[in-house]
């Protein structure tokens, strides 16, 4: 089922959580609502759930405005990052809940139910926990149930926010594989709320960039991360080196080092920023003449396949951080201290 939603504002007091927001969710597609805290993400994931009413605006669910609906009537499944499960129900208990629930015209037969819970509990894995409580389950298997608890209703929509929030690292990173594998089997169309980069870039059909209630950048991981539409993104989507300057027909000045700027060919000595990615720096050893920024080495980490060096600008403007890979790093035999020339292979400008 598609989802749209027109012109959404919601203030809570004086602050604005979300400003005139429009994003249209294809049918089946998995989208990730992505930005730092406070930017209006959860507050949109909510509004479309119908956990939250909106200012003005609208939300669309399969071309039909369901502003006015009921949450019940959405047909929607919520996930919350602390799984709001049942502490006194059995974890089929609680992936019944749903239906159990159901007004009894629509409420299907206990066989029904019994089967309906037990494919669930295949689908996510965890059959053999039927009867645990959920203060015996570990973290990753109570949010898999909760996930198991929303699919049970049969939602047209499925919504989770910060889903693996609560989880540690290895066990996020499992799970968030696990629920791309799952929407692809299923194919509902979903949209999940995180703060974390890498978990969006790997799990989503489309990322949606938020920040202070506005949509910052739409478009597909490899897109976002690869051609930023503006600095807010650049600097959110990974670790980025900034070089402060002016631009002036074309090029950026900044220490001393001149900077193709294309894009800027019509600005006459503007303030300008470029932004380089650490991998997108080439590293070697300084020779007089040589063309690119000298650094000083000042700390180097080489674990696994790639190294990261902490460079020290000559002119005082702040620390580089580059990452080459490790063979590239013993290659060099790079030394703390030694002085090195960096040059960017890649690197955006934007004028201010």
């Amino acid at each position: 089922m598609s989802i749209e939603v027109k012109n959404i504002s919601k203030r809570f007091g004086q602050f604005v959580a979300l400003d005139q927001v429009s994003l249209a969710f294809a049918s089946g597609e998995l989208t990730a609502l992505l930005g730092p805290s406070g930017c209006g993400k959860t507050t949109l994931l909510r509004i479309i759930a119908g956990l939250e009413a909106q200012d003005s605006g609208q939300v669309l669910l399969a071309g039909e405005d369901a502003s006015a609906r009921h949450v019940r009537e959405r047909q929607v499944g919520f996930v919350f990052q602390h799984y709001a499960l049942f502490k006194h129900m059995t974890v089929f208990e609680n992936i019944a809940f749903g239906l159990r629930v159901k007004p009894r015209s629509q409420r299907p037969s206990e066989s029904a139910i019994r089967e309906k819970v037990r494919s669930l509990l295949d689908l996510v894995q965890l059959d053999w926990l039927a009867d645990h409580y959920p203060p015996q389950l570990s973290g990753g298997q109570r949010q898999r149930i909760a996930l198991a608890r929303a699919l049970a209703v049969e939602p047209r929509v499925l919504l989770l926010d910060e889903p693996f929030g609560a989880l540690d690292a290895k066990v996020r990173k499992e799970l968030r594989r696990w629920l791309r594998r799952l929407h692809d089997e299923l194919q509902v169309t979903s949209i999940f709320v995180t703060h974390d980069q890498e978990e969006a870039l790997e799990v989503a059909d489309r990322i949606v960039l938020m920040n202070q209630g506005k949509v910052e950048q739409v478009g597909a991981p490899q897109q976002v991360y690869e051609h930023p539409a503006s600095p807010f993104v650049y600097g959110f989507l990974g670790n980025v080196n900034l070089f402060h300057g002016r631009v002036h027909r074309g090029v950026l000045e900044a220490g001393g080092v001149a900077f193709d700027a294309p894009n800027h060919a019509a600005a006459q000595d503007a303030a300008g920023i470029g932004y380089v990615r650490p991998h997108d720096l080439e590293v070697e050893r300084y020779a007089a003449g040589a063309d690119g920024i000298v650094v000083q080495l000042k700390r180097a980490h080489a674990i696994g396949p790639l190294a990261q060096l902490e460079l020290e600008r000559n002119d005082d403007a702040g620390l580089i951080e580059a990452v080459i890979s490790s063979e590239r790093f013993g290659q060099l035999n790079l030394k703390d201290g030694e002085t090195l020339v960096v040059r960017p292979r890649r690197l955006q400008v934007f004028v201010e």
